[in-house]
């Protein structure tokens, strides 16, 4: 068939706002499972725009490719606000061939009703292999049947039926213009440095690690300066380092973070990840205002998202400040924390059910993920809250056992021995 598909949507994982309570998506699980393969089997090229070579500004070859691309796909999906104003400039500019996905929570503020939307369904951050497989056909079929016969889809071109296509005499699909001599254009595109990213922080076992994912992060920054999630993970990456020290380095991440308004923000990663960098601020310099924070960042980052990762750290901080003080006000955080813990245990229980139906119609079960111990692991660590011990020991074990079977003991291990180990004297006490 031949020609050009651009690929409208974002990348990596993003939150999805609208739904209650929150998910986080990896869009590239969209694009790699679903939408490249259906568009190369209906014979195009397929191209998003963190795959192309560029300066430090995107706009140029993003408005050819909308311009000039045969075919436009659009994933609205988290709402998100960049791709639903490019798909806006696509159909001012092009009567047909665009076409609109979204997963299957989707919704947005203004109505978009007047669009045919394809709906997909993710399962957590990923997407299952027979849904993956069932929604590929179906947008191949769509794609053959544009290409051979294209029907108007812009609403523009539909309401203004005089409107004139704008010219593609000019178009250069997937160039740039030639950045000014104080620009250095990275050699790599932003999918390539985020795929570095990915390989190189799956494989981190010490601190020193660490210093590689940073470096890459900052490459990526520098293409995509205002982007949650690469903040996010920068900030992560800051602290993890330790460099020049561990109290720099968590004063450092919080700068970082701090254009997230955390303290504010709905987005619970960024609230939770907030309330680690105090937690540790807390650990080594022992101020008080920033054990609260911390307690308020995890219990926000709680109720907003109802999550394992926030509600075991906020049980945690709660016994934390309760070893600091005395009478009712003790009494009531340790009370909250074996709340926590037992709602924390229902949702690890919920969450152990689905990873096992995605690891059934994945046929890949663990591989890529390190979720299913962090689950597991945080069962231990509510089971050891709630005083049943010989229930977590077990649990550890046979989740220990599960690492050494997959060759990935490591650090993990140690992190979980050490929180128990904290978490038991502050039991004590």
């Amino acid at each position: 068939m031949g020609g050009s598909c651009f690929v409208i949507m974002g990348f990596g994982e993003k939150t999805d706002f609208q739904s209650n309570p929150q998910r986080v998506l990896n869009l590239d699980r969209t694009y790699e499972n679903i939408i490249k393969p259906a568009v190369e089997d209906a014979g195009l090229t397929c191209v998003r725009a963190d795959e192309i070579i560029h300066s430090t500004v995107i706009d140029k070859p993003m408005y050819d490719n909308l311009l000039a691309a045969d075919l436009v796909v659009a994933d609205l999906s988290t709402a998100n606000v960049n791709a639903a104003y490019e798909l806006g400039v696509r159909h001012a500019l092009r009567p047909h061939r665009t076409i609109v996905l979204a997963e299957k929570n989707f919704s947005f503020p203004f109505d978009l009703s007047h669009l045919s939307i394809m709906r997909y369904e993710h399962l957590g951050k990923d997407i299952g292999a027979g849904e993956a497989k069932k929604v590929t056909r179906e947008l191949k079929e769509k794609i053959v049947a544009l290409m051979d016969d294209p029907e108007p889809d812009s609403p523009v071109f539909v309401f203004i039926p005089s409107l004139q296509p704008a010219s593609l005499t000019k178009a250069a699909v997937a160039t740039a213009a030639p950045p000014p001599p104080s620009e250095r254009i990275d050699q790599n595109s932003f999918a390539e440095l985020l795929a570095s990213f990915h390989a190189e922080k799956d494989s981190i076992k010490s601190t020193e690690d660490w210093a590689v994912p940073l470096a890459l992060l900052k490459r990526l920054r520098k293409m995509q300066p205002d982007d949650p999630y690469i903040v996010q993970q920068l900030a992560l990456a800051t602290y993890k380092f330790q460099q020049p020290d561990k109290k720099t380095s968590l004063v450092n991440a919080k700068n970082i973070l701090a254009v997230l308004a955390p303290q504010t923000s709905s987005d619970a990663e960024t609230v939770g990840l907030w309330g680690a960098i105090h937690k540790r601020l807390w650990e080594e310099i022992a101020n008080p205002e920033d054990l609260d924070e911390a307690v308020r960042a995890y219990a926000r980052g709680y109720y907003i998202k109802n999550d394992y990762y926030n509600g075991i750290n906020y049980a945690f901080m709660l016994n934390v400040r309760a070893f600091h003080r005395a009478g009712d006000e003790a009494l009531a955080d340790r009370v909250l924390a074996r709340r926590i813990r037992a709602d924390v245990l229902v949702l690890c229980d919920q969450l152990s059910q689905i990873e096992s139906v995605a690891d059934e119609e994945n046929a890949n079960p663990g591989v890529g993920s390190d979720d299913p111990f962090w689950i597991q692991a945080t069962k231990v660590e509510a089971l050891f809250g709630l005083g049943r011990k010989n229930e977590a020991d077990l649990l550890k074990a046979q989740i220990f056992k599960e690492r050494e079977r997959l060759d990935k003991a490591g650090w993990m291990e140690d992190c979980l021995n050490e929180q128990l180990k904290k978490l038991g004297a502050l039991l004590v006490a």
